[in-house]
C-alpha cells in the first residue's frame, strides 16, 4: 500500500518484491500536503486536483509502467467522478471504490476518449494553479463526459 509520499522514491525496489501495489489516496494526499484532511479550516488548501498532486500520480504511474507493475488507486479519489477522471488521465486503469460509486464511475469512463484525456492532463500538471478542478470540470462538460 503506497500511503506515504517518500515511498515513491523506493518504488523500483517495491515493484521487485510485490505482485501489485495499491495507492491509498486518502492517507497519501494527507501526508503529501502535510495537512489534516479532516480539518475544515484547512480544506481549501488540500486538493488532490492540484498540478503537483497530479504530477506526482503521473510519476508513480510512469514508474509502474517502466517496471511492468500493476498498480491500483483506492480511497475517496477513486469513487468520485471528477477525481477518478483525473486518475485515469494520469494512467491509472484499476480503481477500487465503494459499490455505490461503481455505476457513476462506469458511466463516466464510457463517455470519455482516454487518449485525449491523457494529453489534456499532461497540460494540466504544468500549470501554476492551486487547483485545476474547475478546468477539468469544464473539460468534462465540453467533451460530454458524464461527471
Amino acid at each position: 500500500m503506497l500511503e506515504v509520499p517518500a515511498l515513491a522514491w523506493q518504488l523500483p525496489a517495491l515493484f521487485e518484491r510485490s505482485d501489485f501495489v495499491s495507492l491509498g489516496s486518502n492517507d497519501l494526499f494527507q501526508f503529501f500536503f502535510a495537512s489534516d484532511r479532516g480539518n475544515p479550516r484547512l480544506a481549501r488548501r488540500y486538493d488532490v486536483l492540484s498540478p503537483p498532486a497530479l504530477n506526482f500520480l503521473k510519476g508513480v504511474m510512469r514508474q509502474a509502467d517502466e517496471a511492468g507493475a500493476q498498480i491500483s488507486l483506492c480511497g475517496e479519489m477513486a469513487g468520485h467522478p471528477l477525481e477518478a477522471l483525473a486518475a485515469l488521465g494520469c494512467g491509472f486503469r484499476i480503481l477500487s471504490m465503494p459499490p455505490a460509486s461503481v455505476g457513476q464511475i462506469r458511466t463516466m469512463i464510457r463517455s470519455l476518449d482516454l487518449a485525449e484525456l491523457e494529453e489534456f492532463i499532461d497540460d494540466l500538471v504544468v500549470r501554476p494553479d492551486h487547483s485545476v478542478r474547475e478546468v477539468l470540470r469544464g473539460y468534462a462538460i465540453d467533451h460530454g463526459i458524464s461527471i
